[in-house]
């Protein structure tokens, strides 16, 4: 090789050189950038001329050329953030992303998200995020943008209420009845006036607020009375359940409920404890669908209650004037777990409607045909008579007030109401060849032939790793690393520096020889 060949060898180091720190200067610049990945320099010989020497052929280089600059694409460290839209994956995948504007698809590992004024959920310049929408807890149809463009959830209707109470077993028989004990509540019952129960009449009563279809809230009273009876061995309460006598819409034989002194009246019956105490029993009676008059506080028109699947007695309301009554379960601490049986009543004793109670003994009165008692239960302490807690199923709509993502990629909307419901689920990409991907600066990357198709699917499945909310993946750039590399750069650019003076030098002296 001739002294001019020596000089662009060293000249092809240089470049090869400088090409390389060119990525490392690139590395170094954006150690803060998010979810950047870095990238290394593979170095590579070039071609080789064949010189005879002695008979024999020897090979001479050429230089150094660059092979490939290789992006590693191991996680970075996590640095955490107060938005609720920030998102890293914690192993494998890209979140997918499409400019509006062109329809490209790009993937990217950087979660800086955030809504724009449109409810789109995009990166930060503007490619929409894209996901499946949720149904039921499951993803369903093809992917979309993720975009809020619901405010509201809708209102969900009351089906179940739960008491937890004391009632003071050492109160006394406020509503008396020589012929009707266990009804006298009922029968001083008048929805006309305000209150339609006496203050004097009843030992305790109880509200919790429910919402009927429409969203809207109403007050459900529950009256409790002690029933004095000649049976030593247990305890009788009778009680009574109404709503706002001008708030009930039902119809009963054709006259609305709430002209007349039936208004609010929604359930009827009876609670039967032991002498400690102990929920043992309890009847239930509502207005019958066919009934033997059309009287509704005719006690023969108020017949032994549905059980809903719960095994919870049910009433039923109307507020909206709906076409369908909103049927409610009634559960003070006892449930039913054999209702599909008969009636679901044991009515061994002869009763199944109010009517029949008469002065019977509390031995007779309808039982559950399989009661369960519940951990919460309803008692009868001597112990000032006092509500433990309210339950009940139903709420208001809700105006959206914040978003929250889980580890699957869930994201779902939290509401002014309490709930909270699924939306979208994030969609995740992955490559049989990540060196393949084309890097398009902005954080994104575009696929090409040599990454082959995208292989899409939820976080946490099949590979996929999976999502952390309020965090962003850093740079995986190690400084040290880099600055170590730049050392080792710069002496080899300097070594091919050295290959350019020395054969300068000879050929200088060559040349002086013609002087």
């Amino acid at each position: 090789m001739s002294i001019t060949g020596s000089m662009y060898t060293g000249i092809s180091g240089l470049q090869a050189q400088s090409e390389a720190t060119s990525v490392v200067s690139n590395n170094l610049a954006n150690s803060t950038t998010t979810a950047y990945k870095s990238s290394s320099v593979q170095f590579e010989d070039v071609f080789y001329s064949t010189i005879y020497a002695g008979g024999s052929s020897d090979q001479i280089g050429n230089g150094v050329t660059v092979a490939s600059v290789n992006t590693d694409y191991s996680q970075g460290s996590y640095e955490s953030t107060n938005s609720d839209t920030d998102v890293a994956i914690n192993g494998d995948g890209f979140y997918i992303v499409v400019d509006p504007d062109t329809n490209t698809t790009y993937y990217t590992r950087a979660g800086n998200f955030s809504f724009d004024t449109e409810g789109y959920l995009v990166d930060a310049h503007g490619n929409r995020v894209q996901g499946w929408a949720m149904e039921d807890g499951s993803i369903s149809g093809s992917l979309v943008d993720i975009q809020l463009d619901e405010s509201q959830s809708p209102p969900s209707a009351t089906t179940e209420v739960q008491f937890a109470l004391n009632l003071d077993s050492t109160e006394t028989d406020n509503a008396t009845s020589s012929t009707d004990p266990y009804t006298a509540l009922f029968n001083y019952y008048d929805g006309t006036q305000d209150p339609p129960i006496g203050d004097s009449l009843y030992a305790y009563s109880t509200t919790i607020t429910i919402y009927d279809e429409n969203g809207s809230s109403h007050d459900l009273t529950v009256y409790f009375d002690k029933v004095e009876t000649s049976d030593d061995g247990s305890i009788v309460w009778e009680y009574l359940v109404t709503c706002d006598a001008d708030e009930d819409e039902r119809v009963f034989s054709g006259t609305d409920l709430d002209t007349t002194s039936a208004a609010g009246l929604l359930m009827a019956g009876t609670i039967t404890f032991d002498t400690s105490g102990q929920l043992i029993s309890t009847t239930a009676f509502t207005l019958s669908d066919t009934p033997s008059s059309t009287d509704p506080l005719d006690m023969d028109n108020w017949e032994l209650a549905e059980f809903d699947d719960e095994g919870s007695p049910v009433l039923e309301a109307n507020f909206t004037g709906a076409d369908e009554n909103q049927e409610i379960g009634f559960n003070i601490g006892l449930t039913n777990t054999d209702f599909a049986s008969g009636s679901g009543w044991d009515t061994s004793g002869g009763i199944t409607t109010l009517s029949a109670i008469g002065t019977a003994d509390p031995d007779d009165l309808p039982t559950f045909n399989n009661a369960v008692l519940g951990t919460s239960a309803t008692t009868s302490y001597s112990d000032s008579s006092a509500t433990y807690s309210l339950l009940q199923d139903g709420y208001a709509p809700g105006t959206l007030i914040d978003v929250s993502i889980d580890e699957n990629g869930v994201l779902s909307g939290n509401y002014t109401n309490g709930q909270s419901e699924e939306l979208y689920s994030f969609a995740l990409a992955d490559f049989t060849n990540l060196q393949g991907l084309y890097s398009e600066g902005s954080n994104l990357y575009s696929a090409t032939t040599d990454s082959g198709q995208a292989r899409i699917g939820t976080a946490g499945s099949a590979g996929f790793g999976t999502i952390t909310a309020n965090a962003l993946e850093q740079s995986n750039v190690d400084t040290a690393t880099e600055l170590t590399n730049l050392i080792i750069l710069q002496a080899a650019y300097q070594a091919n520096s050295k290959i350019i003076t020395t054969a300068d030098t000879l050929l200088s002296t060559a040349i002086s020889m013609k002087r």
